[in-house]
């Protein structure tokens, strides 16, 4: 089977449904970086690819991404059925799990600080903002179909 490659970064770069997924994320991510430059005076790198924070860039994604498909492909399309169910995981996991595993490592540093405060010893803090607030992740779909519109429509 010969695989055509003329036209594959032409098709890659012009479909609308990966562009609305990734200007979602890049969006999220932009918000993150802004809002943190407002709170804290400064920037920081690692802002740039932080899990966690307002609005969630996994739902902005994964939102984007299944609009997006529903309204290039149909809303009763099998396509958008299997995207839309997966971006419900996505958040789903994302002020979930995830959250529960921020809260813990959250509970673990507090520990870790009180077995070694009396030793003099240094131990590195576990990342404790590995989730989202609930309403982190509704801005971020909101987020993501706002862009999906903008850029499948125009």
């Amino acid at each position: 089977m010969q695989i055509q490659t003329s036209n594959f970064w032409t098709d890659i770069i012009t479909n609308r449904i990966l562009i609305a997924s990734f200007f979602s994320w890049g969006g999220a991510q932009c918000i993150k970086i802004f809002s943190g430059l407002l709170r804290k005076e400064r920037f920081n790198f690692k802002w740039i690819m932080v899990t966690g924070g307002m609005p969630s860039a996994h739902s902005a994604s994964v939102s984007s991404l299944a609009a997006s498909t529903g309204m290039v492909n149909g809303f009763g399309s099998v396509i958008f059925a299997v995207t839309a169910v997966f971006s419900l995981i996505i958040m789903f996991d994302a002020q979930g799990l995830r959250r529960m595993a921020g809260l813990q490592a959250e509970a673990l540093n507090r520990l870790i600080e009180d077995i070694y405060s009396n030793t003099g010893m240094q131990q590195q803090h576990l990342r404790e903002v590995l989730g989202h607030t609930p309403v982190e992740v509704l801005m971020g779909a909101i987020l993501g179909i706002f862009i999906a519109i903008i850029v499948v429509t125009f």
